[in-house]
């Protein structure tokens, strides 16, 4: 009886749980539609509203995806056998439980490891981790090329929608700058007393407030994302070096600033600013730099980073102004 208690309770929590897990979306699409009704409707800046409604409509198109393209799971072939998880759940040998990884891992195109060598493995959807994947406790999954956990768009960012979250923190820039530079005249006509509406008052205000303070935090978020694609990292290895067969190697990944761009954008330039899926490859494996080297040499004279932190270890929630979960 009170085991049934305790699931009951349980599964209340879990559902509580998503339910407020929309509350920042919630408050986005509110102030989004609030936004939309003080300058379309209130203010009514007619020569101003073409350009408007098509920086909102890919604005909220590129929101939409990044809220509603699923996070992308590692396939099968990185899972377990049936046969391979009892041998390994009932070996009571660690070592011997790390050399069955390190065997089943040479048949997959894994060459990233934990802070002490051993291959990345999660114990929670017994599978070995493909390069740069790790475990969402939100999501309850392990996510390819997982950046961080969004509780504004409340999904899982990652190889999948990336390149939308990108564009999102983008377009959003842009209406801001747009909606503030556009309703500042306004403000003008507020401050001198040429506005006689007292509700145009209020959303002249409000609006060029709400823009500027969004504003400022975007450009802020925005600038350390591109930042990261210039470098092709992702938030979790800014934060933690990933270490490779031969070491720990925060340029790991780094092919080059066009090469870079192309990782997530695509080599089609066409496709660069709409939000359809156009990044390279499946997620499950990465060009590095040790193999850009060797098509580059002049590539092996940088200086090397000097890091070496473990890549199983939890990180802060937190980790970026949008992250709260990662990787366990």
């Amino acid at each position: 009886m009170r085991r049934g208690w305790k699931m009951a309770l349980s599964g209340g929590l879990r559902c509580c749980r998503r339910v407020l897990s929309w509350v920042p979306v919630l408050v986005i699409v509110l102030v989004v539609l609030w936004s939309y009704y003080a300058y379309v409707f209130e203010l009514c800046l007619v020569i101003y509203l073409i350009l408007y409604h098509a920086i909102f409509v890919f604005f909220t198109w590129t929101y939409w995806k990044s809220i509603f393209t699923l996070p992308q799971q590692p396939n099968q072939k990185f899972h377990l056998s049936y046969t391979d998880k009892e041998r390994y759940e009932n070996e009571e040998r660690p070592e011997v439980q790390k050399q069955m990884l390190v065997d089943m891992a040479k048949k997959l195109p894994v060459y990233t490891r934990t802070g002490s060598g051993a291959v990345r493995f999660c114990d929670r959807c017994h599978l070995i981790k493909p390069d740069r994947c790790h475990h969402c406790s939100v999501c309850a999954m392990c996510v390819l090329k997982m950046d961080h956990h969004c509780p504004w768009v409340n999904n899982c960012i990652g190889f999948s929608n990336y390149k939308f979250f990108l564009q999102f923190l983008a377009y959003s820039v842009l209406y801001c700058l747009y909606i503030a530079t556009t309703v500042f005249s306004y403000f003008i006509k507020y401050w001198r007393g040429e506005l006689p509406s007292v509700r145009s008052k209020f959303h002249v205000l409000f609006l060029l407030f709400v823009a500027c303070m969004f504003f400022v935090s975007l450009v802020i978020l925005f600038g350390y994302h591109c930042w990261l694609v210039s470098r092709n990292k992702t938030t979790l290895e800014a934060f933690c070096t990933p270490v490779f067969t031969s070491g720990p190697e925060k340029n790991g990944f780094n092919l080059g600033f066009i090469k870079n761009i192309q990782q997530v954008f695509g080599d089609k330039k066409k496709f660069w600013l709409i939000p359809i899926g156009s990044s390279p490859g499946d997620g499950h494996s990465f060009p590095m730099r040790s193999m850009n080297e060797s098509q580059n040499p002049l590539l092996a004279n940088e200086e090397p980073w000097e890091d070496n932190e473990d890549d199983n270890q939890d990180y802060p929630e937190g980790s970026s102004s949008l992250a709260v979960e990662t990787e366990t």
